[in-house]
């Protein structure tokens, strides 16, 4: 057959073009990075964890806000359309250089690290929704007004998106804050949902939540989800403050031990939900929970969480989903020059108040406890607690483990400057006295094992005043035994004058018998000034060790 040049011509180019419409299309990706509790920690901190490949763990000062910066460019490099998000804890428990100026520094690093959206924390809540909202959208209204716009006048607020589907008014129904939003990212739009954990209360200053119901987590995130994709919505991910902990290591891919109130929530998610990041427990993981990807970065900005999702070209249905978590290790990115000028900035402005020395002790004074539960830094808060109070007639102090920050690091000397002492306590709680009969303290007591999703008590730090043994093995009710105040067997019927910071005061971490105290006295005395007139009085409070049962011993 002869074949003339026009016809060839055609012939090649109809099977040039029947070529590319068989050739295979590039599934689509889609970039994540996820941080979660930084808690205005504007500066590197200690970490301890085990390179990947080495059975030796490392500890190093990881994070700050330059580093962080450093990282999202260097990764924003492989793909300018990365999506930065949170799971929430942003501010509160900060830090003195962030918490003394109401977390305003924190929140304009955030913004200029690009975040995108963030689920609420519980500590987001600290000073209150007015607070919150004025995070949120800027201003100087503030219920710190020695804190706010102290460190610039013209306070923006958040370039990013608080959400949270699960928090709303109990009396109009409507969400505090929006509880989604919809991102187009390469031509995708990613629905993102916010939440926080149901038992909000627990972890929670109540007069900080009051009026406001926090539905159930998994039931808001799913309800929103139709209205989401009346909108467009193709692709949806989780923010979430709630979480659990692994028996695998931070970088262990597709782990299979998480456990925790996070696992529950994470399987009443609905089908579409892929990706669920997560945050509260300040743990790295990366597992996997009924097909979905639960993630989590430690906390701090110690970890940054980094994911990618792939995606079919047509249908936009996530194929698959890989996860990494990073350290943010000072010699593993460039640090940011710009944010470097802030920090040294915030710092310059801070300095004179953070190096003012307050105390000399005999050396630091750690948080991590013994067997018992007990750490020297928890008894030390609590009798600093009775010590500021005497003249209110208290007997017995107890102080949130949970609440206790940080060691009590030391200078040279032993000398404690006012930072170091903030760092142990930032929330600024105050100190409030009341009457518990005998009884009522043994149900105190009792209620350190009323923990939803937990195998162990959350052990109380005690005054030396109040001694007691512990059994876990014993039905409740039954678990504490020889129980005395001052040497002497306590007396059920006897009242005795208690003191504890305003969170537990008001039935925080699950103790609700401390909101039954009576004879209430609101001293307004903050807790850390309480410890700092403490360790003034007490040099020889530093470098004690408690290698055996003091206040508080576990039988079994």
């Amino acid at each position: 057959m002869i074949v003339t040049r026009p016809f060839a011509l055609a012939l090649g180019a109809a099977l040039l073009l029947s070529g590319c419409a068989s050739a295979p299309v590039r599934p689509l990706e889609i970039n994540l990075v996820a941080l979660n509790d930084f808690h205005g920690n504007l500066e590197p901190s200690k970490y301890t964890y085990t390179p990947p490949g080495s059975t030796q763990p490392r500890t190093i000062q990881a994070g700050g806000i330059d580093v962080l910066k450093g990282a999202l460019d260097t990764f924003r490099k492989d793909d300018p359309d990365l999506l930065f998000v949170a799971a929430g804890d942003l501010v509160g428990a900060s830090p003195a250089a962030s918490s003394m100026f109401a977390d305003e520094p924190s929140i304009e690093a955030l913004n200029r690290m690009g975040l995108v959206a963030s689920s609420l924390g519980n500590h987001e809540f600290d000073q209150g929704p007015k607070e919150l909202l004025r995070q949120q959208h800027g201003g100087c209204d503030s219920p710190r007004p020695a804190k706010a716009c102290r460190l610039s006048p013209d306070f923006k607020g958040a370039g990013f998106t608080y959400l949270a589907a699960n928090v709303v008014d109990a009396q109009t129904g409507k969400t505090l804050v929006p509880g989604w939003r919809i991102v187009d990212v390469k031509g995708v739009k990613v629905g993102l949902i916010g939440a926080v954990l149901h038992d909000l209360a627990s972890v929670t200053i109540a007069s900080s939540i009051k009026g406001l119901a926090i539905e159930d987590e998994a039931a808001s995130i799913n309800a929103v989800l139709p209205v989401m994709r009346a909108q467009g919505a193709q692709v949806f991910v989780v923010l979430i403050h709630e979480g659990g902990f692994a028996d695998q290591p931070y970088d262990k891919a597709d782990c299979d031990t998480l456990h925790g109130p996070i696992v529950a929530i994470t399987k009443q998610l609905d089908p579409a939900i892929r990706l669920v990041i997560s945050g509260h427990s300040h743990t790295g993981y990366l597992c996997k929970v009924d097909g979905k990807v639960v993630t989590q970065a430690d906390a701090y900005g110690h970890l940054l969480s980094r994911i990618r999702l792939t995606l079919d070209p047509a249908t936009k249905a996530v194929q698959d989903i890989q996860v990494r978590n990073v350290v943010m290790a000072p010699d593993a990115f460039q640090p940011d020059a710009s944010l470097s000028a802030y920090l040294a900035d915030v710092r310059a402005k801070s300095r004179a108040a953070l190096a003012k020395p307050v105390a000399r002790v005999q050396g630091a004074l750690s948080r991590k406890e013994n067997p018992a539960g007990e750490s020297v830094l928890g008894g030390v808060i609590a009798d600093a607690a009775v010590a500021a109070t005497r003249d209110q007639g208290a007997q017995v102090g107890f102080m949130n483990p949970g609440g206790i920050r940080k060691d009590l690091e030391t200078g040279e000397g032993g000398i404690v400057s006012f930072g170091q002492a903030q760092a142990v306590l930032p929330f600024g709680n105050t100190l409030v006295v009341m009457d518990l009969t005998g009884a009522q303290l043994r149900r105190v007591l009792e209620q350190q094992w009323d923990r939803p999703a937990a195998s162990s008590p959350s052990v109380l730090a005690v005054s030396s005043s109040l001694t007691y043994d512990w059994d876990g093995t014993q039905p409740a009710g039954r678990r504490t035994a020889n129980v005395k105040v001052d040497g002497k067997a306590l007396d059920d019927n006897k009242v005795y004058r208690v003191v504890a910071n305003n969170f537990l005061a008001e039935g925080g971490d699950n103790i609700p018998m401390f909101a039954k105290g009576t004879r209430r006295v609101e001293t307004g005395l903050r807790d850390l000034d309480a410890l700092i007139a403490y360790l003034q009085k007490h040099p020889e409070a530093g470098g004690m060790s408690l290698t055996a049962p003091q206040r508080i011993r576990k039988v079994r």
